[in-house]
């Protein structure tokens, strides 16, 4: 059996009726609570679960070798995200933006854009 709580405005309940739901259920099943709550991810204070593990999430970014770069434009050109500037002979990489999508990296004639990874969050396991 599959229970989803999604959706809805901030305040609604949505963490305390699937909590509840998680609690409720335990003493007769095997329960895997997973909130993925981009904002504010707190089942584990409701539950009070045990932290067992933690890692981190990251998204590939650009990283411009300046000494390779020729300045032509182009990683601003595909980028869909404006997440590249170009001004003159500067490259300025703007990581908040970037979605990952690597049009950059592949489409630099000289081969000056790697990608690096960039830190966006933390998965945690509990019991």
């Amino acid at each position: 059996m599959i229970i989803s709580v999604a959706s809805g405005k901030g305040g609604t309940g949505k963490t305390l009726v699937a909590t509840s739901l998680a609690h409720a259920l335990s003493g007769s099943m095997p329960v895997t609570l997973l909130d993925c709550d981009v904002e504010e991810p707190n089942d584990h204070i409701y539950v009070k679960a045990r932290l067992t593990d933690s890692y981190p999430v990251t998204t590939p970014v650009p990283y411009v070798d300046e000494s390779k770069c020729i300045h032509c434009g182009m990683c601003h050109d595909v980028c869909a995200f404006n997440a590249i500037a170009v001004l003159g002979s500067a490259v300025l990489v703007f990581k908040e933006l970037c979605h990952g999508c690597g049009a950059c990296t592949r489409f630099c004639p000289v081969g000056a854009i790697t990608e690096t990874p960039h830190e966006i969050g933390v998965v945690e396991l509990g019991e």
